[in-house]
């Protein structure tokens, strides 16, 4: 395509739809018309100079200009409480069950690897030495000693809130970081199965991973499982741009982010669960079986409410993006 051509035919048409976006007075309706046709014709020839003949300053004006359409033609649209609705019972489970065959896999691997490490430390003594010196070790896995609590050495709303925000972070992370080929995630995830199977190692040598798993299995069940979701994500993310299947690796890798987003919103919303769980129930009186319990329901009630609402909205052309018409225009690929 010559571009000074292309340029020269239509730009009549892009000062027109400048000008009426500029009015200042209520458009006729000949003019309303006007301005959707031109709005239309715009976005096709943004799309055919992003595909054939990338010029950044004409595509740059063009994309400000079928942005400005876009607004007088839709209007302004303010959230509401139905669109909350809409994220909590349909757009983020959603999004959950779509990323299931990256994320499932992530928590089946990453347990494996914790467990291993876990058995490693446990029945190697030479590789606890290097961790910290005996008397060290003997404070964090006695009875009453610096695993046990910790759970408990601030005040539970405090800790709650500490946790949440420490975990939310991570699961951001690893959901933004994604889009870096992988590689940060995957680093992400590894320093938590670590951090995990170091506990579980050196708690298991002293004889006393009862007492470990009772103390994390109660939040870290679901609070794991949504670091899993993240992961998972952001795994799927970067592989995106490095595949974007049968879209442009533009708009896969939009469509994809926009549903990353949305899923960093609900994930917080369920690691505040899990940091609840962690600050009033973990280190509570409770026995070990029913704080066990509480995380044995909490987490099936998050995978039921995945697998249940987010398969049936799944199949009814939900994928947890945002809706078609609160998406940036996408212009047609032909003239």
């Amino acid at each position: 395509m010559d571009l000074d051509v292309f340029v020269t035919a239509h730009r009549a048409e892009w000062d027109r739809l400048d000008t009426l976006l500029r009015h200042r007075r209520k458009l006729s309706g000949a003019e309303v018309d006007e301005l959707v046709a031109l709005y239309q014709r715009t976005a096709t020839h943004l799309s055919l100079i992003q595909s054939t003949a990338p010029d950044p300053q004409l595509t740059g004006r063009l994309t400000n200009l079928v942005a400005r359409a876009r607004s007088a033609v839709t209007g302004t649209r303010r959230a509401s409480w139905r669109d909350v609705t809409h994220f909590l019972t349909r757009g983020f489970p959603a999004a959950v069950y779509r990323a299931r065959h990256w994320w499932v896999p992530t928590a089946l691997l990453s347990t494996v690897l914790a467990a291993v490490i876990g058995w490693w430390i446990g029945t190697h003594p030479e590789v606890q030495s290097s961790i910290a010196a005996s008397d060290e070790l003997r404070e964090m896995t006695r009875p009453g000693g610096e695993y046990e609590t910790y759970y408990s050495s601030h005040p539970a709303a405090s800790f709650a809130a500490q946790v949440w925000t420490n975990n939310a972070q991570a699961a951001a992370m690893c959901l933004v970081l994604g889009a870096f080929l992988c590689f940060p995630v995957l680093w992400i995830l590894f320093q938590n199965m670590l951090n995990l199977g170091v506990g579980a190692g050196l708690m298991s040598s002293a004889g006393r991973l009862d007492t470990f798993l009772g103390l994390v299995l109660p939040h870290g069940l679901l609070e794991l499982t949504a670091v899993f979701v993240a992961a998972g994500t952001g795994l799927r993310l970067g592989w995106t741009l490095i595949d974007p299947g049968t879209r442009s690796r533009r708009i896969a890798l939009a469509e994809e982010g926009r549903a990353a987003l949305g899923m960093a919103i609900g994930l917080a919303l369920v690691l505040f669960v899990s940091g609840a769980i962690e600050g009033f129930v973990t280190p509570s009186g409770l026995p070990t079986w029913a704080r066990i319990t509480i995380g044995i329901a909490a987490e099936l009630a998050f995978l039921a409410y995945v697998y249940v609402l987010g398969g049936r909205a799944t199949r009814t052309g939900e994928t947890g993006d945002l809706d078609r018409t609160d998406r940036s225009a996408s212009a047609p690929s032909a003239a």
